[in-house]
């Protein structure tokens, strides 16, 4: 047993700099002393001289971290939140505005007008909300001891598991400021929220046997610091909820493995709700705010659509998010603080988002439930053609000759725009087959485009190396093998009865490629190729192992003239529910 009681996140005033001090030498003497005692060891040293390097100088981390929170909307207040007014009641406050503001001083309200010459936006009006519930003591903290419980389980890695998510994660999703928060982690880390922390942690744990140094070292167990993590989530969701918790919930979203659709359901629409109550979901450009809090707000924005996007094609539920309720623009590089650090990772970035937004009109199309009006149908696919075609230099190689995967990212870049080309290729043959008059040519020309496009998923998978299968990916382009195989399955049960299950083509390919992650999952325990391999692995043995055609009595195969409608009874058997798979992986 081990005491969680101890006050670890204490507030560390810096020993004054020698004047020989480097910024790198300064950074990890400070690190070490606000660390635990083992941190202190020769080993631990090196590793956060190696590690830990802070890219502003030591003199200024402590001003810089606290006017981190001094902010004019207050993001990170300790008992308030800023909370955008509706449209509807915008005009009153206009009227109010100036008297609200000398009878309370300007604590009540505040009107954040656009400062660009010739801006088109309009003033957006705030108001400040309490935190916490009425009657909730302040020093209540649940998230705060399990964050605890979490650092006792990390150390003496806990700031090396930060720099691998800086160094790994943040720049192919940026989410934090990496010198703001390097300098609030070493001088106030008492004011950062227990459970973003908490979920820096779990969530870095996905890179621990990737690293050359964590990798001979034992992990703590993932799914318990994770249940830790969302326990502290949904304490501070409770007691205090504000733009730290919507950082930590995306990084739970963004966690791995995937073992609860539901759960990451649940946490994503409270992120989205959160969000649009704090005016995240406004153009902060032509505001009268700091440069650093504009490219805060967008960052979190673009991770909640990314998020939000590509969990609704993974788990088949409609997005929370309509593009006509928001107006921040997509990424560009001048957006990016980090980008001369790591522009390779955030051209990726940059891609994945373009790519999201044209995702975003193929979902459209998939969930749109109610047709009233017969409309001119939306060129899906030369919306994908024009992203494409957009391209240059090294990100276009990935995209077109699937090259290049060595940059960080790149991979799941690849897989993420062939998993949105099979989404158009499928939504293209569910067309054909309800075409008044269906042509047999043009339904085969569909087969085979979606199925090539199978199969480049397939050889990506199998061309994938350790260093990247060690690189940053979304937890749900797993859900993506899962639906490759599943429509190879179909390819074979409707297109491929020549000479019985067993001697189809797709059937193999399918095998092929559960082989792969099998694989994967062996060698350098990838995780996800989990789903994949406990929803399919079975279904496949069995119809691999399924009898040839009957034969006439001349000798002769029966020919199947129409497709294989096996009833479903054969489709209970062979294709398990997902919801109880992810209970057993």
């Amino acid at each position: 047993m081990f005491d969680v009681s101890c006050p670890r996140n204490r507030l560390y005033i810096p020993e004054r700099a020698s004047k020989g001090d480097t910024p790198k030498e300064a950074f990890r003497r400070d690190c070490a002393a606000t660390s635990t005692p083992a941190l202190r060891t020769p080993v631990a040293a090196h590793l956060l001289h190696e590690s830990l390097m802070a890219p502003s100088p030591q003199s200024s981390t402590h001003t810089q971290a606290q006017n981190d929170q001094d902010t004019p909307l207050s993001l990170e207040a300790d008992d308030d939140n800023p909370h955008i007014l509706g449209p509807a009641v915008t005009g009153d406050n206009h009227v109010l505005a100036d008297y609200l503001s000398n009878i309370s001083g300007g604590q009540g309200i505040r009107e954040i007008r656009p400062v660009q010459p010739g801006s088109s936006s309009s003033p957006v009006i705030f108001t400040k909300v309490q935190k916490r519930p009425v009657g909730l003591m302040v020093n209540s903290s649940p998230a705060l001891q399990k964050l605890q419980t979490i650092e006792k389980l990390v150390e003496p890695w806990g700031p090396h598991l930060i720099e691998l998510y800086l160094r790994k994660a943040n720049p192919c999703l940026p989410l934090l400021d990496e010198s703001s928060f390097r300098a609030q982690y070493i001088n106030a880390r008492h004011r950062i929220s227990p459970a973003l922390l908490a979920n820096l942690y779990a969530h870095s744990l996905t890179f621990w046997q990737h690293d050359p140094v964590l990798a001979r070292e034992r992990c703590p167990d993932a799914r318990f610091v994770w249940n830790l993590a969302i326990e502290a989530s949904y304490s501070e969701l409770h007691a205090s909820a504000g733009i730290s918790t919507v950082k930590a919930l995306l990084l739970d979203v963004g966690g791995r493995p995937t073992t609860s659709m539901t759960g990451n359901g649940v946490r994503l629409s409270s992120a989205i709700s959160l969000c649009h109550s704090l005016g995240l979901n406004r153009n902060p450009l032509p505001w009268d705010i700091p440069q650093a809090e504009k490219h805060l707000r967008m960052k979190i924005w673009w991770s909640i659509l990314l998020h939000d996007r590509w969990s609704s094609l993974a788990y088949g539920t409609p997005p929370h998010i309509r593009r006509a309720q928001y107006d921040v623009p997509l990424p560009i590089p001048e957006y990016l603080s980090d980008w001369e650090q790591y522009h390779e990772a955030n051209s990726v970035f940059i891609e994945l988002m373009n790519l999201t937004d044209v995702l975003d009109h193929c979902l459209e199309h998939v969930y749109n439930i109610r047709i009233e009006t017969q409309g001119p149908t939306r060129n899906l696919d030369l919306d994908l053609n024009k992203w494409v075609d957009s391209l240059t230099g090294d990100i276009r190689k990935i995209i077109i000759r699937g090259s290049n995967l060595d940059i960080p990212g790149a991979s799941n870049l690849r897989l993420a725009y062939l998993a949105t080309r099979l989404l158009l290729r499928r939504i293209e043959l569910d067309r054909e087959r309800q075409s008044q008059e269906p042509k047999p040519e043009q339904m085969a020309n569909r087969i085979m485009e979606a199925r090539r496009t199978a199969e480049d998923i397939v050889v990506l998978v199998q061309e994938l190396g350790e260093a990247q299968l060690g690189d940053f990916w979304l937890p749900v382009v797993a859900f993506t093998f899962s639906s490759t195989v599943t429509f190879l399955i179909r390819c074979a049960l409707e297109t491929e009865q020549v000479a019985g299950l067993c001697y189809s083509a797709s059937l193999r390919m399918a095998s092929d490629f559960l082989d792969s992650l099998r694989s994967h999952q062996k060698r350098f325990g990838w995780d996800l190729a989990d789903i994949c391999l406990a929803q399919h692995s079975e279904v496949i043995q069995k119809l691999l192992s399924s009898a040839p055609l009957i034969q006439n009595s001349d000798g002769t195969d029966v020919e199947l003239r129409q497709p294989f409608m096996p009833d479903m009874a054969f489709v209970d058997e062979m294709f398990p529910s997902i919801w109880d798979t992810l209970q057993s992986i």
